[in-house]
């Protein structure tokens, strides 16, 4: 399997796993025993779950392409967008101490998001940007 396919298959685990499920299904109470502050009405963190579910159809489709051995530009630009963003954001608020108030497993949450959405990032910029134009 090629190194975008890689990419995109952990890509695909890693945003279902930690924000699909979680920003979904998982309860209030759930939620708040963990440590996270739950918002309120929570209809804002469930339309951010199906936001995250339209990045992963995104990203399936992408996949599809890589497996076939093309370079899904606009898939590979989708998932910088949205990984290097999240990135940012998390390396931002992570440094100003916004989440240190939270339990550890929140705050290991967070700083395991941040991990993962910045080799995604990462992985992405190389197996979809770089890669493919040092074959041409």
């Amino acid at each position: 399997m090629n190194t975008l396919a890689v990419v995109l298959r952990f890509n695909i685990g890693f945003t279902l796993v930690v924000w699909v499920i979680p920003s979904l299904f998982f309860p209030t109470s759930v939620m708040a025993w963990l440590g996270f502050p739950v918002p309120e009405p929570i209809i804002w963190l469930r339309l951010l779950g199906m936001a995250f579910t339209a990045l992963v159809v995104c990203y399936w489709f992408g996949l599809r392409e890589a497996r076939r051995g093309q370079c899904p530009v606009p898939v590979v630009w989708t998932g910088i967008v949205s990984n290097g963003g999240a990135s940012l954001l998390l390396l931002f608020f992570g440094l100003s101490g916004a989440w240190a108030v939270r339990g550890w497993c929140a705050q290991g949450y967070m700083w395991g998001s941040l991990a993962g959405a910045s080799v995604v990032t990462a992985g992405l910029v190389f197996a979809g940007l770089i890669q493919p134009s040092a074959r041409k």
